[in-house]
């Protein structure tokens, strides 16, 4: 009679922790650690890395490996390779892009609105949301006049010296205000107390009169009219600006676009399902 084989050891000798080891990893999980180091590599090239060495380094995989993963989405137009340049960033991504813009509910909600606002003010008229601490920006309608603002969809900036990163913020607590201020970035020296002062108090006067304003702060001859955009809740979700050159901004200008500019953030926040009334505690005065 053949013995029974014992609980703790398999027929081959080989315990079940060892063969447990040498279990091969799931389909799925391999596919999906291949997907990862895909999305790396775009990450890896959108940072700078041009060259096979550069994003091996990078990604901590082989040269081999990273020629495999760069050579597929080659092919998928994922990222561009030329001889002379090296990777690049790939026409599909730009295509997926712009789907992506034209998908989004609030892109969706806001185009006709900026361009209606865009005409009646002749300037640049964009749409931003608040993004890992920084204003990202997802739509831009440029103005009539003679200059470009030079700003593009897929920036990123600041949230303390920008109209529409004030504008994000205007709900927050001056703790998260000042997270913002102290995160201002390297190289630049540290505000005097007065400044801060001064900052802080124009941060509570815009919260007051739901609008703010970016004077020359980010760009020097460069201002701003900015207000918040709610949805449903009455959360603040976005915000949208008009920017134009210092002579079409002076004080006056700005005080009467203050006024388009939070009829036009009113706009597509009803279309957002905001109501004056939405999500305002008692006692609160709706501005």
């Amino acid at each position: 009679m053949r013995k029974a084989v014992s609980t703790g050891t398999l027929e081959n000798g080989v315990g079940p922790d060892r063969a447990k080891e040498r279990r091969p990893e799931a389909p799925g999980t391999q596919g999906a650690q291949t997907l990862m180091r895909g999305l790396d590599v775009l990450e890896a090239i959108a940072s700078g890395a041009t060259d096979l060495p550069a994003l091996a380094k990078k990604l901590g995989t082989t040269r081999t490996t990273t020629h495999r993963l760069a050579s597929a989405l080659v092919d998928r137009r994922y990222i561009n390779f030329t001889p002379r340049e090296g990777y690049s960033l790939g026409p599909k991504l730009l295509e997926l892009g712009f789907q992506a813009r034209r998908d989004m509910p609030l892109s969706k909600a806001a185009h006709g609105h900026l361009q209606r606002l865009a005409e009646h003010t002749l300037d640049t008229v964009q749409l931003g949301i608040l993004d890992e601490g920084v204003v990202f920006y997802i739509d831009k309608v440029p103005g009539q006049r003679r200059f470009e603002i030079r700003s593009s969809v897929g920036d990123r900036h600041p949230v303390w010296c920008t109209g529409l990163g004030k504008a994000l913020v205007l709900d927050m607590s001056e703790a998260r205000w000042a997270s913002f201020l102290d995160a201002r970035g390297p190289g630049l020296p540290p505000l005097s107390p007065s400044s801060r002062t001064a900052w802080f108090d124009q941060m509570r006067s815009y919260a007051q009169k739901g609008v703010a304003f970016d004077l020359e702060e980010s760009e020097p001859q460069l201002r701003c009219v900015a207000a918040p955009i709610r949805d449903a809740s009455g959360a603040i979700v976005a915000a949208v600006s008009v920017s134009s050159l210092a002579p079409y901004m002076q004080p006056d200008r700005m005080q009467a676009l203050s006024h388009d500019v939070r009829e036009t953030a009113r706009a597509i926040s009803a279309a957002l399902g905001w109501s004056r009334q939405a999500a305002i505690p008692a006692g609160t005065t709706v501005r």
